[in-house]
């Protein structure tokens, strides 16, 4: 099963498993509130929970939980806000499939984002593995809206980057304002190995991040040339020595018709 789908159903069933208890919570709440420093130490405690549960996960996915930032970062995490208008599964699907004409697909995937239903999340994906003749590859793509004015975060800098192996990449450059991107975008390249210290048989990870700067609708391409993703060992080996599409192929696309609807709908 892809990365993306993996990250997905182990937080369902961590939030699933979660059963309050309502007389230990009024409990709780009633002494904290005869003592500030209990609330504050209440308040430690409870975080720490919360961070131990994503990490009992074992699963970061960049670009779909954008809050979240390396140990020891500098800057702080791009601030999301809601879309502008809902998209379904199907329709991120259905873009994503039309970036690849006359391709084969399989292990489809694809997740709603609803700004009317808080609980449905603030992100919008889908994810396939391809089969364009040139060896199978997972590609995934997820579709946010940033907080103007846009900061240094996800998909808007590359300071934060750790450089763990002598072939990953990371660059950031402008796009120019025009017709299709009224405003301009930025645009965030990176190239990473799936295992470190990368080896021979090691699959790599291609991500393409483009940003509007006069809305905040972000798109990010994330291609493997393996089926699926993940870290080191559990990474399948290479099935290619390149991505689908390039860096030029992969910007022309998200700016261009097919996904024009989607970035209307986020920002």
């Amino acid at each position: 099963m892809p990365f993306e789908a993996d990250l997905a159903h182990a937080l369902d069933r961590t939030t699933d498993s979660l059963e309050p208890d309502l007389t230990a919570l009024l409990g709780g709440a009633v002494k904290r509130g005869r003592s500030r420093r209990r609330r504050r130490a209440a308040g430690v405690v409870a975080g720490v929970g919360a961070c131990a549960v994503i990490a009992a996960a074992g699963l970061m996915l960049p670009g779909v939980l954008a809050g979240i930032r390396p140990a020891g970062s500098e800057l702080e995490p791009a601030a999301q806000a809601a879309p502008r208008s809902a998209i379904t599964d199907t329709q991120m699907i259905q873009a994503l499939e039309m970036t690849f004409p006359g391709g084969r697909f399989s292990e489809v995937t694809g997740q709603s984002n609803n700004p009317s239903d808080p609980s449905g999340g603030a992100v919008a994906n889908a994810g396939l593995v391809l089969d364009d003749g040139q060896g199978a590859a997972y590609v995934g793509i997820s579709a946010v809206r940033l907080k103007l004015p846009l900061r240094d975060g996800d998909g808007l800098s590359c300071k934060w980057k750790p450089k763990r192996d002598a072939a990953d990449t990371c660059t950031l450059r402008e796009l120019p304002s025009s017709a299709e991107i009224p405003g301009g975008a930025l645009v965030m390249s990176e190239q990473n190995a799936a295992e470190h210290p990368a080896r021979a048989d090691t699959a790599r990870r291609w991500t393409i991040t483009v940003t509007l700067k006069s809305t905040g609708a972000q798109l990010q391409m994330v291609q493997w040339n393996s089926t699926g993703g993940g870290t080191g060992a559990d990474t399948p080996k290479p099935t290619r020595a390149a991505p689908p599409l390039s860096e030029q192929q992969a910007v022309a696309v998200l700016t261009g018709a097919t996904w024009a609807p989607i970035l209307a709908a986020v920002g």
